[in-house]
């Protein structure tokens, strides 16, 4: 008996009959009509977040100032050549790197973690990641109370009205990282190792990002002066323009260190058009794999 037989017709002919556009475009329309459920599963995790822990979600405030004193004293031991204002500089990258982290981890988990429910009620599977992705928001905005509150306290010049900006550079990470939520969740129904291999891959791919280092200093390296190509190729690497977008409005420039300043619009355009093609490729993956969650689970 094939997997498509055992689920309703309705999604039978959604990964059948329809073709590429009409799937997308149905995903798309899950989304925004079950927007009320979208809304109970995010305030729902928030309210999970914040009731498994101690300190609840004030957590998100102080983890990632944590990290940054961790990084910071590390570094400071075996790297001397260190921009300047360097817990600002890593902490700019240590922000939006923990949403998109964590938003992953969710995603990838959403749909398996709701087994149960996909058995009993029919709805739109895709709502799920959706979800997972977009709580992630709520979480990043409680990130930006410790970055207040360094910028107060210690980096009043970087105060300008440049901040604003971090909305919009926010709205193309979120993008890229749904897309990125769509395809792994369905995978991970079939290959449940694949929650392990992804903890390793962000890990490998936080440091490989210009994250602790900024991309001037690595393309004045020696190994990247030899190899135009490398350098291209690094500067592909999504992370490696939205760090440095995130930095203009942040922190400013550190070679040579300059103020704050509007983010290169024209990289992040770029980088939008692709994720927003690679969000219909995998809304058009997870659809066609949406029937085969039931008998998988």
């Amino acid at each position: 008996m094939s997997a498509t037989s055992e689920v309703p017709a309705g999604f039978r002919n959604a990964a059948g009959d329809r073709g590429p556009i009409r799937l997308v475009t149905e995903g798309f329309n899950d989304v925004r009509s079950r927007r009320r459920l979208v809304r109970y599963l995010v305030q729902a995790d928030i309210h999970k977040r914040g009731a498994d822990t101690l300190l609840g979600n004030i957590w998100w405030v102080l983890d990632p100032l944590l990290q940054m004193v961790v990084y910071v004293v590390f570094l400071s031991i075996i790297v001397t050549n260190r921009p300047e204002d360097y817990p600002l500089f890593v902490f700019a990258a240590i922000l939006p790197w923990k949403w998109f982290s964590a938003s992953m981890t969710d995603a990838t988990t959403s749909i398996v973690r709701q087994d149960q429910l996909i058995k009993q009620i029919q709805f739109p599977k895709i709502v799920l990641p959706f979800a997972a992705v977009y709580s992630g928001i709520a979480n990043f905005a409680f990130g930006m109370i410790p970055l207040f509150i360094l910028l107060l306290l210690f980096y009043r010049d970087r105060l300008t009205p440049n901040l604003l900006f971090i909305a919009p550079i926010a709205g193309v990470q979120f993008v890229f990282t749904l897309a990125l939520g769509f395809i792994v969740s369905a995978i991970n129904v079939f290959f449940r190792d694949l929650g392990n291999v992804a903890r390793h891959v962000l890990r490998l791919w936080f440091y490989l990002s210009p994250g602790l280092y900024s991309m001037a200093l690595l393309e004045h390296s020696a190994l990247f002066e030899k190899s135009p190509t490398l350098t291209t190729l690094v500067n592909l690497n999504p992370f490696a323009i939205l760090f440095t977008a995130y930095r203009s409005v942040i922190y400013g420039t550190d070679v040579p260190q300059g103020p704050p300043m509007a983010p290169d619009w024209a990289a992040l355009g770029l980088l939008l058009g692709g994720s927003l093609v690679l969000l219909a490729l995998t809304t058009l993956v997870f659809k066609r794999l949406e029937p085969s969650f039931a008998k998988v689970l």
